[in-house]
């Protein structure tokens, strides 16, 4: 397994970082099993692992702290915090007070004493930058954090976010991890530029595009039909939303160009997003060992530039074909009271 340094930090991630979002109630309940996915990935070669505290209600963290055990010191450990933790409003956020109350929470359930990556899942607007920036830094000091991210960060923010750190001497952010994949190439406009000039590390999720570029979907399926993801999220694939509907079109002309690449669909996403100069790592997230295996064959693609062309004439650069995956609506576009008298 290939390995790139992360955002200028020093410490070197393997090009395949496992995501374990899938892990727990929302995907996988069985621990053992989880617990061997994961072993298998660090056996394979991935020293980086991704978590999240919302993820399962904290259940992801409690298994990735038992597959740990006994390995920890080899693995770049990150996690993130802002979701919602229960109903109370201030259980969630990018406050001191929340962010505080829940790396205690990570690291126990995570069964260490430090993070090496503590992101910031999504942006808040009710908390001041500074506020966030200021508590992360006396996390690093404290020693509980090593270095501090951002998740699916628009650019706007994360220059606002530099600009901050350097005036108030805060720690700074060295990593965004936004989704990416061939159906969803929005951030290549600004996010990823923005991170670069920075010299942030990008660990980009979504590759396959929550399955639309898994492999399942062909020029004769019935997608809804199809089962997966299709059938419990039905909005997000149904044809008839047109943004589904192009998507369903750019998948078929994909699937004929991974063939005629030789490659396996899956292997064809992946290879794309780690293509770009920008990405230092792409998250994969598998649910079963079956789909750590498969793609864990295509861990030495390299994309050339014929195939990069073509992909470029199915997807424009800079385009996401549903709005709706950008996963981040400003408030200004989503609470109309910022908008109207």
């Amino acid at each position: 397994m290939k390995r790139r340094i992360l955002g200028g930090t020093g410490i070197s991630v393997s090009e395949f970082a496992l995501g374990t979002m899938m892990f727990g109630a929302l995907g996988n309940p069985d621990h053992d099993d989880s617990v061997r996915i994961i072993h298998r990935a660090l056996d394979a070669g991935i020293n980086f692992v991704d978590t999240a505290d919302a993820y399962s209600d904290g259940e992801s963290e409690e298994i990735l702290g038992k597959a740990l055990e006994g390995r920890r010191d080899d693995v770049v450990l990150a996690t993130k915090a802002h979701l919602p933790m229960g109903p109370d409003a201030n259980h969630r956020g990018n406050s001191r007070r929340w962010l505080v109350r829940e790396i205690e929470n990570s690291l126990r359930r995570l069964g260490t004493d430090h993070i090496d990556l503590y992101q910031v899942h999504r942006p808040d607007p009710t908390t001041d930058i500074d506020e966030t920036l200021g508590t992360l830094t006396d996390l690093v000091r404290a020693g509980k954090v090593r270095a501090v991210g951002t998740s699916t960060f628009p650019a706007e923010q994360i220059v606002e976010a530099q600009w901050v750190a350097e005036r108030r001497g805060h720690v700074r952010f060295r990593s965004e991890q936004p989704p990416y994949s061939i159906l969803s190439r929005g951030v290549e406009a600004a996010v990823l530029p923005t991170a670069q000039r920075y010299g942030m590390g990008v660990l980009t999720w979504g590759p396959l595009a929550a399955g639309w570029l898994s492999g399942r979907y062909s020029a004769t399926t019935d997608v809804m039909a199809a089962g997966g993801r299709a059938s419990t999220e039905r909005h997000k694939f149904d044809p008839s939303v047109p943004g589904n509907a192009r998507k369903l079109e750019a998948v078929r002309d994909l699937a004929k160009l991974a063939d005629e690449a030789g490659l396996p669909l899956p292997h064809l996403a992946v290879g794309f997003v780690l293509a770009h100069p920008a990405v230092t790592s792409v998250i994969i997230g598998p649910r079963k060992m079956e789909h750590l295996e498969s793609l864990l064959t295509g861990a030495d693609v390299a994309l050339g530039a014929e195939v990069l062309d073509r992909i470029d004439e199915i997807v424009p650069p800079g385009t996401d074909l549903n709005t709706a995956d950008s996963y981040y609506a400003p408030p200004a576009l989503a609470d109309s009271s910022l908008r109207r008298r």
